[in-house]
């Protein structure tokens, strides 16, 4: 995808970069800072790890959280993962005083190297087994990478780093306190797991169990661990498996069955409203509040809504423009549409108006109005 700008990007590293405003008064005033990043690894050629720094400008050197993301059941979704996706999770940590890092693991979305999937996770392997526990090692060597990197970073206190993974992200999260790297004191997992191949249907599960054992017997890092009720991947009675399993082995999590969200409670990561007083409680508790007080929300571009759109859809238009490249928003007389965090503008067009269309119940013609923060005319 990237042909001969690869060495540029790895030369620059900085590919998009975006300064926000917050709300605050002019004295007290300070920048969000969101830079898109090429991590170099010799095991990520040519291009690296794709991923995403996201913070507060502030004085001195703050802890950092590196994010990870999950693996869609659709093999195919993989190559879609864009670490803007987890945009909303970091700006979480950033008004904490956190520097975010997010990080897209090899062989997702324009990461370079061997995708996990292919170093354990497949269920065919060992005529229907799966290894998890070598699937979760193997993906721990990229936050790994990605922490030697922050390392180097003038902002970053590498004395006090978390890490903090969804799904199979929450997994491979895990698997990193097991071998943790020094200045790692604490890990969340949001909905841990992998193998789930349709609605509360896991492949192999005792040896899902197995892994988070294992990995139990060496990790000593505080962690906390958030499932939800109605999670339809890791359903309640398997993430008390799971949970068991890792204590019996020494290993050290708070565990949290939080309410039901939504649909698929699977997606409770996607919300942070919905764990906000969980994880600040977890992390206070390990003394790990680097701010007295939040930070400011950040404030969106001075840009105007498309006209005829309905009051839901000025709210929906106000996080579009708070959300990451790269997207696209789309309208028509009675229905919207928007999709953001895209690979690509094209594909972002292509969604929006999927989306549009299947909101639009006149059958009226819907119509891309935004591409990320420009108006598409008449």
């Amino acid at each position: 995808m990237y042909g001969s700008c690869v060495r540029d990007l790895l030369r620059s590293f900085l590919v998009w970069p975006v300064a926000l405003a917050v709300f605050a008064p002019a004295a007290m005033a300070q920048k969000y800072v969101e830079q898109q990043i090429r991590i170099p690894w010799k095991a990520a050629q040519p291009a690296g790890l794709d991923a995403l720094l996201v913070y507060v400008d502030l004085p001195g050197k703050h802890p950092l959280a590196v994010i990870t993301h999950g693996s869609a059941r659709n093999a195919e979704d993989h190559a879609l993962v864009s670490p803007w996706q987890q945009l909303p999770q970091a700006l979480w940590f950033a008004r904490r005083g956190w520097i975010a890092l997010v990080v897209v693991r090899r062989g997702y979305g324009t990461s370079s190297g061997d995708q996990d999937t292919d170093h354990g996770g497949h269920c065919s392997e060992r005529h229907g087994g799966a290894d998890y526990e070598a699937v979760g090692e193997y993906a721990a060597e990229d936050l790994r990478a990605a922490i030697e990197y922050a390392r180097q970073l003038p902002q970053v206190d590498d004395s006090r780093m978390i890490a903090v993974g969804v799904s199979s992200g929450g997994l491979t999260t895990v698997a990193l306190t097991a071998k943790a790297p020094p200045g790692l004191v604490a890990a969340i997992s949001f909905a841990g797991g992998r193998g789930s191949r349709a609605d509360y249907d896991v492949c192999e599960p005792g040896d899902l169990i197995a892994a988070f054992k294992d990995f139990g017997k060496h990790s000593r890092v505080p962690m906390l661990w958030i499932y939800a009720q109605n999670d339809k991947f890791f359903f309640p009675d398997l993430a008390r498996k799971f949970d068991a399993a890792f204590r019996s082995g020494g290993g050290q999590d708070q565990f949290v069955l939080a309410p039901p969200d939504g649909d698929d409670g699977h997606h409770l990561f996607s919300h942070p409203s919905a764990w906000s007083d969980t994880v600040d409680a977890f992390l206070k508790a390990q003394n790990l509040a680097p701010l007295a007080e939040l930070l400011p929300e950040v404030h969106p571009p001075d840009i105007a809504p498309p006209q005829g759109l309905s009051e839901e859809g000025q709210r929906a238009f106000h996080n579009y423009l708070i959300l990451g490249p790269h997207k696209a928003f789309a309208m028509s007389a009675s229905a919207f549409g928007m999709s953001t965090a895209r690979l690509t503008a094209d594909e972002a067009r292509r969604k929006a108006m999927e989306s549009c269309k299947h909101n639009e119940k006149q059958r009226q013609p819907c119509k891309v109005v935004f591409v990320d923060e420009t108006a598409t005319g008449p």
